[in-house]
Order: C-alpha cells, then sequence, then structure tokens
C-alpha cells in the first residue's frame, strides 16, 4: 500500500529545533546555538515534511548571493523511512535552490545518492577529535574578533566562501557560550577563528589563517578558551596537508567524514588556508 504524501513547507524558527535534534541523534554533534545563527542566514531556507501533524522529514536549501545555495541536514525519521518522503522533501529544497550552484557535505551512506542527483566529488573532509588543553597566555596578535571592524571581517571571510554570508557570520561570532577570534599579522587580519559549545564538547569553526602558523597560534588560543579536558573537534578539508598535520601532532583522531560535493560550477575556494571548516551543515 502506498503511504500518503507528506506536506512540505518552510520551517518557522521554532521547528528549526526539531531538525537540529534529529541531527544531534544522528551523530553529528550540532552546537548549543547553531539553530538562531542558521535561521539569520535564510529564514526560508529550511523545510519539513509533516505526515499530519507529524514531523517525517528535514532539509536545509540556504540561499547565499545570487548564485550559490548550501543543502544540509537532510534527515527522514528512521521509522518513516522507505516511503518516500524524503525524494518529496529533496525535490522541493531542489526547486527552491533551482539555478544556482550548490555545495553539500555528504555522509558517507548517502554520497552515491548525490551523485545520482548530479553532485560531484570536490574532496573529502574529516573530523577529528581531540582533547582541549589549558594554555595562558594567549599567543601574541589574537585579538577578540569583536574587537576589529565588521566590515574587515567580511573582507577576509569573502575568498572563503562563494558568496557574502553577512547575516550569519554577523550571529556566528556573537554567539553564545562561543569565542571568536581572529589573529593579526603586520597590523592586517591574518586569520580568525570561532570556538562553540556543542552537544559534547566544543568545536572550532571556522579556522581560516593565511600561513599554517597563524593557524595554528588560533587554534591554540582557541582551543585554551574551552575548558581543560573537553572534547575538541575539527572538520578539516583533507587536502589541506597542514590542517592534517596540525590536528595529528595535538593528538587528535578521526571520528567522522563526509564529501563535499558540488552540482552545478564548483567555486574555486583557496583550501590551503582554511583549516576548520565552519559547519557541514551550511558549509
Amino acid at each position: 500500500m502506498h503511504a500518503p504524501d507528506c506536506t512540505v513547507r518552510t520551517m518557522s524558527q521554532a521547528e528549526l529545533a526539531i531538525a537540529v535534534d534529529w541531527a544531534a541523534a544522528e551523530g553529528w554533534n550540532p552546537g548549543l546555538h547553531d539553530a538562531g545563527c542558521f535561521h539569520a542566514a535564510d529564514p526560508d531556507g529550511f523545510l519539513i515534511g509533516r505526515l499530519e501533524d507529524e514531523p517525517v522529514a528535514v532539509l536545509s536549501v540556504v540561499k547565499y548571493g545570487e548564485s550559490f545555495g548550501f543543502l544540509g541536514f537532510f534527515i527522514v525519521k528512521p521509522q518513516h523511512r522507505g516511503h518516500g518522503y524524503g525524494r518529496q522533501i529533496w525535490q522541493a529544497g531542489m526547486a527552491y535552490l533551482e539555478g544556482r550552484s550548490i555545495g553539500l557535505d555528504g555522509v558517507v551512506e548517502q554520497q552515491a545518492n548525490y551523485g545520482k542527483s548530479g553532485f560531484v566529488l570536490a574532496h573529502r573532509n574529516v573530523r577529528y577529535q581531540g582533547v582541549a588543553r589549558a594554555q595562558r597566555p594567549a599567543p601574541p596578535g589574537t585579538v577578540a574578533l569583536a574587537t576589529l571592524p565588521f566590515d574587515a571581517l567580511l573582507a577576509y571571510d569573502q575568498p572563503f566562501f562563494p558568496e557574502p554570508r553577512t547575516r550569519f557570520l554577523r550571529c556566528w561570532i556573537n554567539q553564545p557560550d562561543g569565542t571568536a577570534l581572529g589573529i593579526l599579522d603586520d597590523g592586517q587580519l591574518g586569520g580568525y577563528g570561532v570556538l562553540r559549545r556543542c552537544r559534547n564538547g566544543f568545536k572550532i569553526g571556522p579556522l581560516f589563517a593565511d600561513s599554517p602558523a597563524l593557524a595554528e597560534q588560533l587554534f591554540m588560543a582557541l582551543q585554551a578558551q574551552a575548558p581543560e579536558g573537553a572534547a575538541l573537534f575539527l572538520d578539516v578539508p583533507e587536502p589541506n596537508a597542514e590542517a592534517v598535520a596540525m590536528a595529528q601532532r595535538h593528538g587528535m583522531s578521526i571520528v567522522f567524514e563526509t564529501a563535499r560535493m558540488y552540482k552545478g560550477r564548483a567555486p574555486e575556494l583557496p583550501v590551503e588556508r582554511i583549516f576548520g571548516i565552519t559547519t557541514f551543515e551550511l558549509g
């Protein structure tokens, strides 16, 4: 017997908590305050499929600028899998992003399906887990991002993302339980990073820097803001060998992986300066 179709519509901000909870149940370890910043990025970019009053599927399809979108949070509630609800919400999401290049970070079991939909592998991402270690004082040159002009941060962030992400960044660097630091190089911003509290421990993301040495200083300063002994996570693009080496040098080990895939024109990003990805959900 054919299962009835679900009703797909835009989530309310309150319903975004459902997607975050489901992501936690999948083991993706979202941040405690992700929902508010994700919603700020594109209030219309989060879809929910409901069967009568029960949520059965979620998907994020966030628009950036005029040409790019990022897909994430593709989850069907386990007891409702196999009935086509994933396909229904997927089709609605792809229609919302029609005409744009689209990125995603695909979990291993879905990568073949994404390939069938026209997504092409760009590189593998690996999540490293380690332990925060106390370190005082902060390395020289690190400053609170809030003390710098926001326009300077936007200008620095621009090469790392296909389109500006102003609303998201303004929220991301000011979230509760977080630390956002920049590092100055000859008086100019040479990198920045954000540490945020997650369901389990803390994640650093993004971690962008103009050199491995600056990335290391930022990493040390950020991890020192977590309680000593807390679980620490860093999502690294595997082609950045210096980032992989840094994670390994700090005793971190791989616990999860995704594939960065694109449909349409893949952006040319400076992967050698990306030491930590912002989030697997929003790019």
